[in-house]
């Protein structure tokens, strides 16, 4: 009985109240950028929480299939390259906790992976050092089961120090040691020669790859585990060329730090979120099916219908029901490389999956003219 994981969900559906209190953070940083203020509050009810996601997240897991979204804050919102150390841990503690929420109040249909206050406006050492402080917050008393890395906390601009750099060190070390791993993900851009979604998104889903590939970093952290999300950026559709640049540096005896496509493998997963049927087709026959985990990203940057189909484009679920696979490789997909992937989660599926077994063997109920009901 294989549950239904969707790996990459965002909370973009949140109450008002969210947004209001991250427009007063940003005119207090526009009047003065060392602002600090109070941490204050976001008062959302529980039943807002439930208005939000009803209508939304919750009916389209209904109406898809999926079991189970795993969850985190909205990831154009996490704006780290706005304000400084403080603002953005305040704002992302705040996001975390409603992430926690969402999940208390919907045990069965949410788990929670968090955001990291990494705040380009600190040193990198506190950037660093309040990103490893809430990683530790967020999994070990709330009981998180991943976290969002972002590889560009400048905002489009590229400007930070790439992923092998050793300043990044502390935050994989907490990863290893808490056992979560990372979906690599940027958030907005303010750089107008990147569109958010579209180039800046799958531009950084490429490049995180191709530092992993020239860096040797799994090397040195081979219990570290990435998703790249996106369906990988560009490296399906072009994994010749990742390989092949791999394979000759090795050929020519190059010391330049380059990591096989296929030792990739052992750390690196891909997600479904493309969306059309030819895309996943080429995901799945190109990527091993044991590196990809399902995922829709609803709701998200496209939310509409594809007029070939009359089906909505992120309605994953039936690309990979389409695709030439197993009911095996189904399974790794929908099921079994989340739990490799999020260990953290196999108590959560277990149960899950238990009362599906049990709802399943309930005889059911009998009226008084004898019919079912």
């Amino acid at each position: 009985m294989t549950q239904i994981v969707d790996c990459h969900g965002h909370y973009t559906t949140t109450p008002p109240q969210v947004g209001a209190y991250r427009e007063a953070q940003q005119a207090a940083l526009l009047e003065d950028p060392d602002h600090v203020g109070d941490k204050g509050e976001i008062v959302v009810s529980d039943d807002e929480i439930r208005h939000s996601l009803e209508g939304a997240q919750l009916k389209l897991q209904r109406e898809r299939g999926t079991d189970l979204t795993i969850f985190s804050p909205r990831a154009s919102w996490m704006g780290h390259h706005i304000g400084n150390e403080h603002t953005s841990k305040f704002w992302t503690q705040h996001t975390n906790d409603l992430i926690r929420r969402v999940c208390d109040l919907y045990p069965e249909n949410f788990a929670p992976v968090c955001a990291l206050p990494q705040s380009p406006g600190a040193s990198a050492e506190v950037a660093v050092a309040n990103s490893v402080a809430e990683l530790r917050r967020c999994v070990e008393e709330l009981g998180f089961v991943g976290c969002n890395l972002n590889p560009d906390p400048s905002g489009g601009w590229w400007t930070g120090r790439p992923l092998d750099d050793e300043g990044w060190y502390p935050i994989y070390e907490a990863m290893v040691e808490l056992d979560v791993p990372a979906m690599i993900h940027v958030s907005a851009t303010c750089n107008d020669n990147f569109h958010a979604t579209g180039s800046h998104y799958l531009g950084a889903d490429t490049t995180a790859f191709m530092q992993a590939m020239t860096s040797g970093l799994f090397d040195r952290f081979p219990g570290m585990r990435w998703i790249i999300p996106h369906g990988g950026g560009a490296v399906p559709y072009h994994w010749g060329r990742f390989k092949g640049m791999a394979e000759d540096s090795v050929a020519a005896g190059g010391d330049d730090g380059y990591t096989g496509v296929d030792r990739l493998l052992d750390n690196i997963w891909f997600d479904t979120c493309v969306y059309h049927q030819p895309g996943i087709d080429l995901l799945t026959s190109v990527v091993p099916v044991d590196n990809i985990l399902f995922a829709s990203e609803m709701v998200g940057a496209v939310r509409g219908r594809d007029p070939d189909t009359g089906q909505f484009y992120d309605d994953t679920r039936r690309y990979v029901d389409n695709a030439a696979l197993s009911d095996g490789d189904r399974h790794k997909i929908f099921e079994g490389n989340a739990r490799r992937v999020y260990p953290r989660l196999a108590p959560l599926l277990d149960r899950l999956t238990g009362a599906r077994r049990q709802a399943s063997a309930r005889p059911a109920t009998v009226d008084e003219n004898g019919a079912d009901r």
